[in-house]
């Protein structure tokens, strides 16, 4: 099998995480991943609404989607160095779960540095039938 690569440059800010999400589903589509739409999707995107809020302004992001072997890895690219952090379960807050939710769900995930920012990742596998 071959892998099928694609990069998108998107604004960082809110408009950016529904085209995100619409984008990874037709990209899923396009190459017949079997994976979870709705899976990939969400956490999609909590990736680039984590981009929106937590860097925002003027900084780069970049939604990257990469098909091989059955796996989909999809990742967000942004100018910032800070790294995303898993937070404690908080039942009183509405927020701080994007993080445990990818941790959750994803296969695997990741962070690592790139060009002076970072690319936050994950995986997934086929869904079983």
């Amino acid at each position: 099998m071959s892998t099928l690569i694609a990069s998108f440059d998107l604004p960082p800010t809110a408009a950016s995480v529904p085209v995100a999400r619409r984008l990874v589903r037709e990209l899923m589509q396009a190459w017949g991943a079997r994976q979870d739409r709705d899976d990939a999707a969400l956490l999609v995107t909590e990736l680039v609404a984590n981009v929106v809020d937590h860097v925002g302004g003027s900084d780069c992001l970049t939604l990257e989607a990469t098909f091989s072997e059955d796996w989909l890895r999809l990742g967000v690219v942004d100018c910032s160095p800070a790294r995303p952090a898993v937070q404690d379960l908080d039942l009183d807050s509405p927020r701080g779960r994007g993080m445990r939710m990818v941790q959750v769900v994803a296969d695997r995930w990741g962070c690592e540095d790139h060009r002076g920012g970072k690319r936050v990742w994950f995986e997934l596998r086929p869904q079983r039938l």
